[in-house]
């Protein structure tokens, strides 16, 4: 591709993420040809349909969310899964019904999307567990599906904080109880 080419592609797949993320996968792609600074013309050589543009914008951000669980292995484990699914969060909370547009149609990723971030995410929930620091009865399908109901949860919520909120919660029960301190019980004396 020449740099021009591919400098466009890159504005347009920005302005498109930006776009989806904002205002969900029926986005005008007027809009997104516009707020790239190309014509009409330029986005649809680049993406024949919405639903090609969509797949790229998917595919970049699933790249990006697997790739950082790639980056966090290196990390502490329990503080490489937390960090990893604040990431998932903030993917989840931004999809905006993305991926169903793009799954629901004839593109084909060359991947399966939910198979690539289990696997990412196993892999943190797995080092974390053999660490030691986060519980042994977790898998990772209850782990996602908890944050993904997070993710819902908030969608409609007016405090903006609670996403974050209920995260650290569902972080602090992975941890295995053996890790956490003890506290002294009280006597009542009856």
């Amino acid at each position: 591709m020449r740099v021009d080419a591919q400098r466009n592609y890159e504005r347009v797949l920005e302005a498109a993420t930006a776009a989806f993320a904002k205002e969900g996968p029926e986005a005008s792609l007027n809009d997104i040809a516009r707020r790239a600074g190309v014509g009409p013309g330029t986005l649809y050589r680049h993406f024949p349909n919405r639903q090609a543009l969509q797949a790229a914008v998917l595919n970049e951000r699933l790249e990006k969310l697997c790739g950082d669980a790639e980056e966090l292995a290196s990390h502490e484990p329990a503080a490489a899964l937390t960090a990893w699914l604040r990431a998932l969060l903030v993917h989840a909370r931004t999809d905006h019904g993305l991926g169903g547009a793009v799954l629901a149609g004839p593109v084909d990723l060359g991947f399966d999307c939910q198979q690539a971030i289990h696997r990412a995410g196993a892999a943190l929930l797995t080092r974390a567990q053999r660490d030691g620091g986060i519980r042994a009865d977790l898998d990772i399908d209850d782990v996602i599906q908890l944050v993904a109901g997070i993710a819902l949860a908030a969608r409609h919520g007016t405090d903006p904080e609670q996403p974050d909120r209920l995260l650290r919660f569902v972080t602090d029960a992975m941890r295995d109880p053996r890790e956490k301190r003890s506290t002294p019980s009280s006597s009542i004396a009856t």
